[in-house]
């Protein structure tokens, strides 16, 4: 298995916690290079990588196979261009680019240059939503009729971090919208319409703190929300079908382990103790239930596809064209909430998946 030398462009909080650890514990990837102000940092808790200032230094590294970009989002393009110029492929953090029309101009510039380019949607490998995934491929839920996706956390102070100011790809639903949708169009292929509601209800809030989304499709309807003024007692997700109904509470566990510094690989990994509930009806419309015990999340799965595309040709785990219609989605969403009205979804016909 040949070994890519991978450069990783920020050392937040998406860069420290998620991407550092999972390329280092990624075989056939070395975490060769970050790019960070926090040098002193990033030498006593990565020595053995090379550390750059900025970036322009680490384009012109010829050692480099793979680039990284987790830094705010207003950069991504900037940088997602200079790196393909200068013959990277490319792995960008969600979500992929602030407007659909960069994302399109990313991917034309990708194919151009011949390189990888995608999209970092590590809940692809949650382990509720993996179980999710295969009830409703295996039929157990029947044909879905309503689908709902939760991502609600309790952040009454507004903070004085770029997530949470006024400005491109700011604000909750470009922070956390783009998980719930790619999850959505992975399953469902995009919807015909979508209205929203976006909103900031915290006091002081500067950004869109709550969104409530809902996919219009021919025979379902998909509900994304997330707030962050919500305490508890709301389901993940809440997912009902003509056959049966599942219910999950909890947030896969990975992300939370990360931030413990436990290791990606080690024992318990991907493990979501807390199974959701399969809710059947049996004779005289009696409601019988019993758990769904979850496969295991694996995000590093990801990573070992991002390898096997560079090196062997396989398919790209998350391509720019399924980013795409990420960003369709999300930024009709904010066409719908500001307009007050369902809005169609027309982007190019190749990004439109039959399910």
């Amino acid at each position: 298995m040949p070994t890519l030398n991978v450069a990783l462009i920020g050392y937040g909080y998406a860069g420290r916690t998620l991407h550092a650890p999972l390329l280092a514990h990624t075989p056939g990837l070395r975490l060769a290079a970050i790019v960070s102000s926090k040098a002193e940092q990033v030498a006593a808790e990565w020595p053995e990588a090379t550390r750059y200032a900025d970036p322009e230094a680490l384009f012109a590294d010829k050692t480099i196979d793979l680039v990284v970009i987790a830094t705010p989002n207003d950069s991504h393009v900037p940088l997602a261009r200079q790196a393909l110029q200068a013959g990277k492929h490319v792995v960008v953090d969600k979500p992929f680019t602030p407007t659909l029309a960069e994302a399109r101009e990313l991917e034309a510039l990708a194919q151009r240059c011949g390189r990888v380019l995608s999209v970092f949607q590590n809940r692809r490998w949650d382990a509720d939503y993996l179980t999710l995934k295969a009830a409703i491929e295996g039929g157990t839920l029947g044909r879905v009729v309503h689908f709902e996706s939760h991502y609600d956390r309790y952040r009454p102070k507004v903070l004085p971090r770029w997530r949470e100011q006024p400005g491109a790809g700011s604000g909750l639903w470009y922070d956390l919208g783009p998980h719930l949708v790619d999850q959505a169009l992975q399953l469902f292929g995009l919807p015909e319409t979508v209205f929203a509601d976006l909103a900031a209800m915290r006091d002081g809030a500067l950004a869109t703190d709550y969104f409530h989304v809902q996919l219009r499709y021919a025979d379902k309807r998909v509900i994304l929300h997330g707030a962050n003024l919500v305490s508890g007692g709301v389901p993940r997700f809440a997912v009902h079908g003509t056959r049966a109904s599942y219910v999950k509470y909890g947030l896969d566990t990975q992300e939370a382990d990360l931030k413990k510094g436990l290791l990606p690989g080690g024992e318990g990994w991907g493990c979501d103790p807390l199974p959701g509930t399969l809710y059947t009806r049996g004779e005289n419309d009696s409601e019988c239930s019993r758990p769904l015990p979850n496969l295991d999340g694996e995000y590093r799965r990801y990573y070992e596809a991002i390898h096997a595309a560079i090196a062997d040709g396989a398919p790209n785990p998350v391509t720019a064209a399924e980013a795409i219609g990420v960003m369709a989605v999300i930024e009709t969403a904010q066409a719908s909430s500001a307009a007050g009205v369902a809005l169609a979804l027309e982007p190019h016909q190749e990004n439109r998946n039959e399910h």
